[in-house]
């Protein structure tokens, strides 16, 4: 889906926000607008809200049999009304009912009016096998001059839906969890953000991740560059807004390294890499 306008193209502002969310839809819409009118002050383009943020998560948060789907709706034409006031593309997790089927969605709202096609999470295990069906879109979304990614949470541990995002050019990653605990556990959260560099890394593609906060974070906000260096990151378990300005810039020695490698790869696989490549100037990446 491309989107065009008179903003800067190839570079822009973006933001993250994270707070505790609920089965109660009401505080997490006020908690989205808060998160929306904290963006608008800051001049964020593009805002990106975590999994299932509006309708809370089921079952750790809420019921299937609970979320008023109806009600979901009313508050999303708010959430679009206010990206057509703030000049803003919003990102929102919510669980969403299309067509007698139930889906964990992002929904894309458009300064532009109306929405854009919502990418719905395709890697499904236990609670989302239980309570959503499958997806099947690309979540590739072009603002602005850049190509934007979106993917959620459990696809995180599959290189494959990154690998995605390479081969159809994105400039930026944007991974929307849920992935919280009722007890502190700081190597889940220590591990899921190693995934997202390694993601970062192999990829050549900064990743923006927003993370539900509490009662206890096991996945991160943050932002990491192009070689996985985390550049903002949120304080764990805390109401907080993440911004950080994205663009395209020139790739360095490794970076490009990476990218002939990668095509490489998805040319003739593994065995026919050459491991003899003389360099005659800088390091590997």
């Amino acid at each position: 889906m491309m989107e065009s306008s008179t903003e800067r193209q190839g570079k822009m502002k973006i933001g993250a926000f994270q707070f505790a969310g609920s089965g109660d839809m009401e505080y997490n819409f006020a908690k989205i607008s808060e998160g929306i009118r904290q963006a608008a002050g800051a001049d964020v383009r593009f805002l990106a809200f975590y999994e299932c943020a509006l309708t809370g998560y089921p079952p750790l948060e809420v019921s299937m049999e609970c979320i008023d789907f109806e009600a979901a709706e009313k508050y999303c034409a708010q959430v679009q009304m206010f990206a057509v006031k703030y000049r803003m593309y919003i990102a929102l997790g919510c669980a969403v009912r299309r067509g007698g089927r139930i889906f964990n969605s992002v929904r894309v709202f458009s300064p532009r009016g109306g929405e854009l096609p919502a990418y719905d999470k395709r890697a499904l295990w236990g609670w989302d096998r239980e309570n959503f069906y499958e997806g099947g879109s690309d979540g590739i979304y072009d603002i602005d001059g850049l190509r934007i990614g979106i993917r959620i949470c459990f696809e995180v541990r599959f290189p494959e839906y990154f690998r995605e995002l390479y081969r159809q050019g994105a400039d930026l990653g944007v991974v929307c969890f849920c992935d919280i605990s009722e007890t502190d556990n700081p190597d889940r959260y220590e591990l899921i953000k190693a995934h997202l560099r390694t993601r970062a890394v192999e990829n050549v593609m900064p990743v923006l991740a927003v993370n539900d906060a509490g009662p206890f974070q096991t996945a991160p906000t943050a932002f990491f560059d192009r070689d996985g260096k985390v550049f903002a990151e949120c304080r764990r378990n805390e109401t907080e807004l993440l911004v950080w300005e994205v663009e395209k810039l020139p790739d360095t020695f490794g970076q490009a390294g990476r990218k002939y490698v990668n095509g490489r790869l998805s040319l003739s696989g593994p065995h026919h890499v050459s491991p003899c490549i003389a360099q005659t100037e800088g390091t590997g990446g």
